[in-house]
């Protein structure tokens, strides 16, 4: 990995592109220091005291990263959120199902839509963001200096800008870059999360209020743990079903058919990757930044659902066991959904038969297809289990160690397959500068 690095380093076009990628990520985690305007530094720092921190809420600040009452503090939560809604309905409105089929213009246009969107569920999220910070946490504490509804309208619309931002420079770093730019700012802002968890850690092997051996004993084993983590998810990551397709070769002119070309379809296992992990946690933080537009009690069956012990609220908490369920189902749901969006068995199927392959056993057509569905289905069952293992890791490590494990299964997952995709990307990129300087 490290001499592909290097040896990306060296070419010139390459560099370059790594060198705009570094300072579009340092542009980004300097946005996300910078505090609203009209907010009390002093009441700030005191609410960015980690003791102060919802630890079920901790996955959610990795992802999105901008930190509490800064610009960037929603991050690119409120596109990958406005991907989600325009996903699903693409399958329900005809018309959006026609535009998408359109080719680039098409996916240009969807793209346009899910921009406004996005902009739109800023503004709801930005709102009941700094809403719930004229009473921080339900502490009484208000973060801003004057409370004045025409600074928590200044405060709300730098917050949008902001994400506007940031969505402006996921594209550029995907236009101008190596890799997806979403996954490149994902990627930024768990690392920086890292030194914090590092640091928890630390504080805790080295508490002198309490056994150090034993402290010191639970930190190994919660490193081992991490360590085979990182294996499966590298093994998962890398891991693929190939379906064995033989070619005919014949010669031009209508001859006779002659020799066989033998190849596969390689169908990973991770076919949706952590888009589904972060999906499910994308939607089950936005009813509960919601509901912070109604705070304290409420009456009736209102309460039931909206109030602070209401359903939503508990369903949105990761380490409640009502929230572990809803959110192994949303992984659940959102890894076939995914797959069946990406994966087309009928024009794969269609495509092998124009090209005069089939798979050993099985006639082209439908059968190839239905089985290709069949195989594809299988997958995401596993992929399905296992990222649900991976996300609940940290909270079953929290439940039976007593720590509140932030970096977990589900962050690592992230970092490692954006990690292995940009190193991906880099051997292509330097592969094909190889051809290109032999050819010439």
């Amino acid at each position: 990995m490290f001499k592909i690095f290097v040896n990306a380093w060296r070419v010139n076009d390459i560099r370059k592109k790594l060198l705009f990628i570094f300072l579009l990520l340092l542009i980004y985690r300097l946005g996300s220091a910078i505090p609203l305007p009209g907010i009390e530094l002093e009441t700030l720092n005191w609410a960015r005291y980690p003791g102060h921190f919802d630890v079920t809420q901790t996955l959610f600040q990795m992802i999105t990263g901008g930190g509490i009452a800064s610009l960037f503090a929603m991050g690119i939560a409120p596109y990958i959120t406005a991907s989600i809604i325009m996903q699903l309905l693409t399958y329900a409105i005809p018309q959006l199902s026609q535009m998408q089929k359109e080719g680039e213009d098409g996916r240009k246009k969807i793209g346009q839509i899910t921009r406004y969107l996005s902009v739109a569920l800023a503004t709801l999220q930005a709102s009941a963001m700094v809403f719930s910070y004229t009473n921080f946490h339900g502490t009484g504490e208000n973060l801003f200096r004057y409370q004045n509804m025409l600074v928590y309208v200044v405060a709300v619309m730098a917050m949008v800008t902001g994400t506007i931002f940031i969505m402006w420079l996921a594209e550029l770093l995907t236009e101008k870059g190596i890799g997806n730019g979403a996954s490149f700012l994902i990627f930024a802002n768990i690392l920086s999360q890292l030194p914090m968890g590092i640091m928890m850690l630390w504080e805790f092997a080295t508490d002198p209020d309490s056994n150090t051996f034993a402290n010191v004993a639970l930190l190994i084993v919660i490193l081992a743990v991490f360590a085979i983590i990182i294996a499966l998810v590298v093994a998962v990551h890398e891991g693929e079903r190939r379906i064995p397709v033989q070619y005919s070769k014949g010669a031009a002119g209508g001859r006779a058919m002659f020799g066989n070309q033998s190849s596969y379809i390689p169908l990973k296992v991770n076919i949706a990757g952590v888009l589904s992990i972060i999906f499910a946690v994308s939607l089950m933080q936005f009813p509960m930044q919601m509901m912070s537009f109604f705070p304290g009690e409420m009456p009736g069956w209102l309460d039931r659902w909206f109030g602070q012990a209401g359903f939503l609220q508990i369903a949105g908490q990761h380490a409640h066991p009502i929230g572990m369920v809803v959110y192994v189902v949303l992984i659940f749901v959102f890894t076939h959904f995914y797959t069946s969006f990406a994966v087309n068995p009928v024009e794969m199927a269609e495509n092998m038969k124009k090209n005069g392959g089939f798979i050993p056993g099985i006639r082209p057509g439908k059968p190839t297809s239905e089985f290709i569905q069949v195989t594809v289905k299988r997958l995401s069952w596993i992929g399905s289990v296992f990222y649900s293992l991976i996300a609940l890791s940290p909270i079953l490590l929290d439940r039976f160690t007593g720590i509140p494990v932030g970096f977990g299964g589900t962050t690592l997952l992230i970092v490692i397959g954006v990690a292995l995709e940009f190193i991906k990307q880099l051997e292509s990129q330097l592969l094909m500068r190889h051809y290109k300087g032999f050819l010439s």
